[in-house]
């Protein structure tokens, strides 16, 4: 498959397991494209997804027709046929989060229908890429070993070298094969989920709102961790900023404090930096 750009990073869930899931297209670029030409309000199509090299077929519908709700935004929702071939084959796949969900509802209360959540240290995902076609998306799986891996891998490593290998692609060579196949995954969505940013702000730095080498013919911009991937291991878009090399260079060197709330960078030295664009936080 080619083509893959990010569509979702979903928690697993329940529903998940069974029947399917919701997808926002809030600021996704290439998959907001995919649907407004192929998905029109009110509609339902057939797709195909892929997962281990398998596909299997679901249906993809936009739910927020009815113009009673007087919704802007559209909601899709993915779904294939219920404890079905393709339900069976994420059960095996999230076979830990599949047997905690399982027995927290068996020992619920049947009038209980509130969500169970997995516990934080043990959540797994879902990741949804486009392909080339627009009926056609693959799916990869980040289970616990993954991120257990994952943890011991970055480990000790210093933020800025993490964040060029997300950035550029850059590998580790001392990698074990194994090693190197979980990291793909992680250093794949690392990078997809920025390359989406990136075209969501049009390459400019969400600081000063420049377009480096625009004079030029380029663009240089780089995805930032707020919370730093290397303690955080979170590589969600609400977890990144879209910054210029200066800028970029710049937080690594001092590490000024992010103030989520007011969308500002508070200095050592105490200088305030606000963010001049933001469409995503």
């Amino acid at each position: 498959m080619i083509s893959e750009n990010y569509v979702y990073k979903k928690e697993v869930d329940w529903s998940l397991l069974q029947e399917g899931l919701t997808l926002p297209i809030d600021n996704q670029i290439v998959f907001g494209q995919i649907m407004g030409r192929f998905l029109k309000r009110g509609e339902s199509k057939d797709i195909i997804l892929y997962l281990n090299g398998k596909s299997y077929k679901a249906k993809i519908t936009n739910v927020n027709f009815n113009p009673k709700l007087k919704r802007k935004k559209d909601t899709l929702q993915i779904r294939y046929s219920r404890n079905g071939e393709l339900a069976r084959a994420l059960q095996a796949c999230f076979s830990k989060s599949y047997q905690y969900l399982k027995a927290k509802r068996e020992m619920r209360d049947s009038r209980d229908r509130k969500m169970i959540k997995l516990p934080e240290e043990c959540k797994e995902y879902l990741v949804i890429y486009t392909t080339e076609y627009d009926d056609s998306y693959v799916l990869e799986t980040i289970v616990l070993d993954d991120l257990v891996s994952l943890r011991q891998t970055v480990s000790g490593q210093k933020e800025r070298v993490m964040e060029a290998e997300f950035n550029y692609d850059v590998e580790d060579s001392t990698a074990s094969i194994f090693e190197t196949n979980r990291m793909m995954k992680i250093r794949k969505l690392n990078k997809k989920i920025g390359d989406n940013l990136k075209l969501l702000y049009g390459y400019r730095c969400q600081i000063c709102g420049k377009v480096i080498g625009e004079e030029c013919g380029s663009h240089i911009v780089e995805a930032h961790h707020i919370d730093y991937f290397v303690s955080s291991l979170n590589n969600d878009a609400s977890n990144q900023l879209i910054v210029c090399p200066n800028h970029h260079s710049i937080i690594h060197d001092t590490n000024p404090t992010f103030d989520r709330r007011r969308l500002l960078y508070k200095y050592q030295n105490g200088y305030e930096q606000r963010l001049v664009l933001n469409e995503h936080l």
